[in-house]
């Protein structure tokens, strides 16, 4: 019985340091799998309903975390308009009406394009490392991955849309393998699964990552990495209204 009572409490201890000295480190390496300084690449997003899907594919560039801009490439109709995301602001460009359109605070938690993703996950500028506290809940196995299960609560005046969210991330690779994202009164609102493990540049990273409703059966958004580069040569200037009239 004492050397169990022992085993117990060295788990215990492990844990306990791991939750004050890596945890954040752990969330930050998982998280800039996703980064890097900049980036440019193509993905493909499938929205699916009950009764229907369609398919939006794009380009995308980013600078650090406060700059992206996003080209849709298909389909046609949709074709040429363009997202833009300098720090916490917000614009789309739409050719067809020749409309520049900034996206106000109000409606930061609408759907973008019609997917599970809101225009606030375009332009998140809260940090999962930074912003939250972090607590190690388990040691889980997940997609065949030993991973850790991380429990993140918003630290006081953090900005913050989540009440809690609970991550799993591989051992080893520090791979985001899920997430669940809860509201303020801890429901669950969000479950995202990220899979298809490969290189992309000079990473290995998940290439899909699924978004689904809790509340909405038969409901999900798929976003595909088809290819990405990171720490390419990209200035600021690029990711400016100006330009959003000009990329191809």
């Amino acid at each position: 019985m004492m050397k169990l009572l022992s085993i117990s409490g060295f788990l215990m201890l492990i844990i306990s340091n791991l939750s004050a000295q890596n945890l954040e480190e752990i969330i930050r390496r998982a998280d800039e799998k996703f980064r890097g300084n900049s980036s440019q690449g193509e993905m493909t997003m499938i929205i699916e309903r009950p009764t229907w899907s369609r398919e939006v594919t794009m380009k995308n560039w980013t600078l650090g975390n406060h700059y992206s801009l996003i080209y849709i490439t298909a389909p046609a109709k949709e074709k040429g308009q363009v997202f833009l995301k300098r720090n916490k602001e917000m614009w789309n460009w739409v050719p067809n009406i020749e409309r520049m359109i900034k996206i106000p605070p109000s409606m930061m938690m609408q759907s973008w394009m019609g997917s599970d993703f809101t225009n606030d996950d375009l332009v998140r500028e809260s940090s999962l490392a930074k912003d939250y506290e972090h607590k190690l809940l388990a040691g889980e196995k997940i997609a065949g991955y030993d991973s850790y299960k991380i429990e993140l609560i918003p630290k006081e005046d953090a900005p913050v849309v989540w009440g809690k969210v609970v991550m799993w991330i591989s051992k080893t690779d520090y791979l985001w393998l899920k997430g669940e994202y809860y509201d303020e009164d801890g429901i669950l609102v969000n479950t995202e699964i990220l899979s298809d493990i490969k290189m992309m540049g000079n990473r290995k990273m998940p290439t899909r990552l699924e978004m689904i409703p809790a509340d909405k059966p038969g409901q999900k958004t798929v976003l595909i990495f088809k290819n990405i580069e990171f720490d390419v040569k990209i200035d600021e200037s690029f990711f400016s209204q100006q330009n959003m009239k000009k990329v191809k």
